[in-house]
């Protein structure tokens, strides 16, 4: 005996639908497909901290070398550029986080307090025929008291453009 099985139900049939082209591929039509997002960029705020004091270091004796070739007249864009410098290595390196811009403002003051008194200190042992050596670490008394009589009004300005461009170029390299 044979039975016959009945058919299977047979599934609707879909109408055609297009492939939709992968992301960046022209889509049907010759218009490209949208794109997708960039990816958040991550920093690494440590190194970026590190780099920062570095690059602090080296502007301050930058600026250090400037000042004495200037005899000790302090230059307002050179300030704002050991800051800028500071936060553009920070904001770089750091990508967002909300304590880099003021962790570059203070570096960037600290920087230009290194740097002025580093170029007193070369000034004061040009002065004092002695080694460089000799005056900041036998003498350092001297050079503070050196870089004090040089600081006028305009410097609070530029510890100001130091500190604001320190914070406002790593928070805007930072986004």
């Amino acid at each position: 005996m044979s039975q016959s099985m009945p058919p299977a139900p047979q599934q609707p049939q879909q109408p055609h639908q297009p492939q939709q082209a992968p992301y960046g591929a022209p889509a049907p039509g010759g218009f490209p497909a949208p794109m997708a997002p960039p990816a958040a960029r991550q920093g690494n705020a440590g190194l970026a901290v590190a780099l920062g004091v570095v690059t602090m270091l080296i502007a301050a004796g930058v600026y250090g070398a400037v000042l004495k070739a200037v005899d000790g007249a302090s230059i307002g864009y050179a300030a704002l550029a050991v800051g800028a410098l500071i936060g553009a290595v920070m904001g770089k390196v750091g990508g967002r986080n909300a304590a880099l811009p003021v962790v570059g403002a203070v570096l960037g003051l600290l920087g230009l307090y290194l740097g002025q008194v580093f170029g007193m200190a070369l000034l004061t042992a040009d002065a004092a025929h002695a080694t460089l050596g000799e005056i900041v670490f036998d003498h350092f008394d001297l050079v503070h008291a050196v870089w004090k009589e040089y600081l006028g009004a305009i410097d609070v300005v530029f510890y100001l453009l130091a500190a604001a461009g320190g914070f406002q170029v790593a928070k805007k390299l930072g986004a």
